[in-house]
């Protein structure tokens, strides 16, 4: 995946703060309602990479597309992090595009802390359909942000909030 580190600059919250979830950390336990991942078939056979059947199951299944996921994330402090001196953290409202959430949460962990910030906790809000299923107001802004991380297969940062003591 291809990704991207983009922070357009400080923008206002979402009229209607929606009520995340809790989005399931690598490793970590699937959420309710979420299939857990497929067992492991074992070693692949021969040296050459898979072995036919491998193959002939990974060109059976049809690719999943891309969707863009509305993730909220708070950040703790790290040397070198662009938070504000004083700031004890930051909660950034991302953008990120995955076949599911649980991979776009890994794509935007990844892309953060390459960037040199502190991930800590990750809430998912869901897609852009979803979060219309739930009533939000969702702005031409915010819209055209999710496209761009969609087209760009790419990890956004709408908003960057620094927390202070």
């Amino acid at each position: 995946m291809h990704a991207r580190l983009l922070h357009p600059g400080p923008r206002h919250s979402p009229r209607h703060a929606p009520h995340g979830r809790r989005a399931r950390q690598p490793g970590g336990p699937a959420l309710s309602g979420e299939p857990e991942d497929e067992p492991d078939d074992g070693p692949e056979a021969g040296p050459e990479g898979a072995s036919e059947g491998t193959a002939e199951r990974k060109a059976a299944r049809p690719k999943r597309p891309q969707q863009v996921f509305t993730l909220l994330v708070e950040a703790g402090r790290r040397a070198g992090d662009g938070f504000p001196d004083k700031a004890t953290g930051a909660a950034l409202l991302l953008y990120a595009s995955g076949v599911d959430e649980a991979e776009a949460v890994r794509e935007a962990v990844a892309v953060l802390k390459e960037a040199g910030i502190n991930p800590l906790d990750v809430s998912g809000y869901g897609t852009l359909e979803e979060r219309l299923a739930e009533g939000h107001d969702i702005a031409p802004e915010e819209r055209a942000l999710m496209d761009r991380a969609r087209a760009e297969n790419a990890v956004i940062v709408a908003q960057v909030t620094p927390f202070f003591d």
